[in-house]
């Protein structure tokens, strides 16, 4: 049986090495995210890495939030679409999800969560919540201008027609301008700017700030993630402004064509929750949604969490945050969000 350890800061160039070779591994198995999560949230991180011969055989990266508002919580992992176990043999996947049950025991979580794509446990109760959209990107700009179904077509010429322009941002200080005004919106609260510079800074070249300007003002801006030969639209939104020019059809679309001209091979749109208007928004793109299997091992808790927008206990909240002024929901939001994952 392989043994399971704790990765040192030493190791963190081995684990990243393994995670870029191995199929199972996302960009959310990387290294860097546990930089991110304890700096940006001040949360516990856990990251195993089974290892055999000398060799890391899989790797788990876990992080644990505590939170008398959300629980007590140990999942793969929080902030980030995919998790789980990325292992390149069933012994090294039998240990690390051991020591996983294990450590949830020791810290005495409400529960185990494991952000899987391919199910590992069909004992373990599931949330059947959310699915992601990814597409392959074709050889050719015109290819992938014709893929995209007509009507959704005619919103990114829309966006095209009303003369917006795409840049590539170094600060992400416009970005986060029309990412908290488009979440505000939603009546969510938002991520800290500490946050947003930490992914800038912990992934460098594989983070991308991508704006849409019309005439000097900005009017929407993503920030996306490359990984391998995929690209990764992880946070955007717009001003109140973009809807009247298509701004994030037309945002969406310049980050397709430029991953195109770059060699990228696929579109990653990212999750979203079933019968949301981002789901509608991606399947209008001609994306098909892909299930996720989003795993618990209940520990102390007896039910799965509901930590989200659709249930129906924080709708008054979500009308509230709405009245807020912007200002004070991106001083406040920061604080909710950092416990939610």
């Amino acid at each position: 049986m392989p043994s399971v350890h704790l990765l040192q800061p030493q190791e963190t160039k081995r684990w990243d090495e393994f995670v870029l070779a191995s199929p199972e591994a996302t960009f959310f198995h990387r290294a860097g995210w546990q930089t991110v999560i304890e700096r940006a949230f001040g949360h516990k991180t856990w990251f195993l890495y089974a290892e055999s011969g000398g060799q890391i055989q899989g790797v788990l990266p876990l992080a644990e939030i505590n939170s008398r508002l959300f629980g007590h919580s140990l999942s793969s992992l929080p902030f980030c679409v995919y998790g789980g176990i990325a292992a390149i043999s069933d012994p090294s996947r039998e240990a690390l999800d051991h020591a996983a049950q294990a450590l949830a025991s020791r810290l005495r979580v409400d529960h185990l969560e494991y952000r899987n794509v391919k199910m590992l446990h069909a004992d373990w109760p599931t949330k059947d919540l959310y699915v992601t959209f990814r597409k392959e990107i074709a050889p050719e700009v015109d290819q992938n201008m014709q893929q995209i179904p007509r009507k959704q077509r005619a919103m990114v010429r829309k966006g095209i027609k009303s003369g917006l322009e795409s840049t590539i941002d170094e600060d992400t200080g416009r970005f986060f301008s029309a990412y908290s005004a488009s979440v505000h919106r939603l009546g969510t609260p938002v991520f800290s700017k500490q946050y947003f510079r930490l992914l800038e800074e912990v992934f460098a070249d594989d983070c991308e700030l991508m704006i849409i300007v019309k005439g000097g003002r900005t009017i929407s801006g993503v920030m996306s993630f490359y990984f391998r030969d995929e690209v990764l639209p992880y946070y955007g939104g717009g001003t109140s402004e973009a809807r009247d020019v298509a701004g994030n059809d037309f945002m969406y679309w310049e980050l397709m064509r430029r991953a195109c001209e770059r060699g990228y091979k696929t579109f990653d749109f990212g999750r979203s929750k079933r019968n949301s208007g981002s789901f509608d928004f991606k399947k209008n793109w001609g994306f098909e949604p892909q299930p996720l299997h989003y795993e618990y091992q209940l520990h102390r808790s007896e039910v799965v969490p509901d930590h989200n927008p659709l249930n129906p206990k924080y709708q008054l909240f979500i009308k509230a945050w709405r009245k807020l002024p912007l200002s004070l929901a991106n001083l406040v939001g920061p604080h909710i969000v950092r416990n939610l994952g």
